[in-house]
């Protein structure tokens, strides 16, 4: 790995701490977990527009498979290795310690620090990044909403389906794909197993979330049941 790239890591986590630092001077009637998540989505948005730049062909976004990484590849990469181990630092100091979400952090950084180490399937590791990433926002929007008082409401109800939407396209219609053929291609034993891993993660948060999105739907029904009852 290139000393540049190892640098940006490092000031990646001091710069992430930093903003998380400044939002909660920023907002100090909020919780700890919405000035991360304002964090969280300032990430997952760089994170997908430096994994689009770094695509080399666009005809074939996934080409070349199994080769040597470009810089703007690593460098994405990097940005994203440094975020992590900032927010995992983050998860340990939250309320409610999530014991997946950390699993999570750990296989994604073995997998992307692998990548790095090896300087190899940069266009795979960056399209895990955009997919993984991409309902990211969605997905913080639905707690930000509901501590600005918008909880139970047709607003965030609304941001609750557009991110099951984007998560179940991006980690279970791309998601197996791009597993496939990371496993195809001649890449190192550790980047397939992290491939393997991060969408057996994937599959278990889409059980989560579509159990969630019956609840939700459920919850209304009644609700509306209720409502023409009295």
């Amino acid at each position: 790995m290139d000393d540049s790239i190892l640098n940006l890591i490092v000031f990646g986590v001091v710069s992430w701490t930093t903003l998380f630092l400044l939002t909660r001077k920023l907002f100090p009637n909020r919780s700890f977990d919405f000035c991360n998540r304002l964090v969280s989505t300032i990430h997952a948005i760089l994170a997908v527009t430096l994994s689009l730049i770094s695509v080399q062909d666009w005809n074939c976004p996934l080409c070349p498979l199994a080769s040597r990484s470009s810089h703007k590849q690593m460098r994405a990469l990097a940005v994203t290795v440094g975020y992590l181990i900032y927010d995992f630092v983050c998860c340990l100091f939250d309320k409610q310690v999530k014991i997946d979400n950390l699993i999570h952090h750990l296989v994604s950084v073995v997998g992307l620090g692998a990548g790095l180490a090896y300087e190899w399937c940069g266009s795979e590791m960056v399209a895990a990044l955009c997919v993984t990433e991409i309902s990211s926002p969605f997905l913080h929007m639905r707690e930000i909403l509901k501590e600005l008082g918008y909880k139970d409401t047709d607003f965030n109800l609304a941001a609750d389906v557009l991110f099951a939407v984007i998560f179940s396209c991006a980690r279970m219609i791309g998601g197996p794909y791009l597993t496939y053929v990371t496993l195809s291609a001649d890449n190192p034993i550790l980047i397939k197993a992290m491939a393997l891993g991060l969408q057996l993660v994937s599959a278990f948060w889409f059980y989560k979330i579509a159990r969630m999105i019956m609840y939700k739907f459920s919850k209304r029904n009644k609700a509306k049941i209720v409502h023409l009852i009295r």
